[in-house]
């Protein structure tokens, strides 16, 4: 196994483990997570989680400190997620009625996610 292998594996679990720690934050804030690692034809959403009329496209960045993890959304990464949730909705007729958001969930080595509410606005 190449070393670019194992940096790879090692970058995928680590984005596993802070997928998974957003979730159980999320959650411990009253939402219901409705998809993980969503993928359909306009990209993929890491987790999509619903609270009342609020459905949540949550964006998670893991990095070494919690600035670091806010500054890595690109632009390109935000249209991908846009395009991915859009076709969620257009495919969930139960969802008609709720309020869209993008958030963002920075996770970092030995703290708490912190949860970027409203992170970016659809354009």
């Amino acid at each position: 196994m190449s070393d670019g292998t194992t940096k790879r594996r090692a970058a995928v679990a680590t984005g596993l483990a802070a997928e998974s720690l957003a979730a159980w934050a999320l959650r411990l804030k009253g939402y219901r997570v409705l998809a993980r690692r969503h993928r359909n034809a306009g990209g993929e959403i890491d987790l999509i989680a619903r609270r009342g009329k609020l459905v949540a496209f949550v964006e998670v960045k893991a990095r070494g400190d919690l600035a670091s993890a806010a500054e890595s959304v690109s632009p390109r990464q935000r249209e991908r997620i846009r395009r991915a949730a859009e076709l969620f909705a257009a495919g969930r007729p139960d969802l008609a009625n709720c309020d869209f958001r993008f958030d963002a969930m920075l996770v970092a080595p030995g703290r708490w996610p912190r949860h970027i509410v409203n992170a970016w606005q659809e354009d």
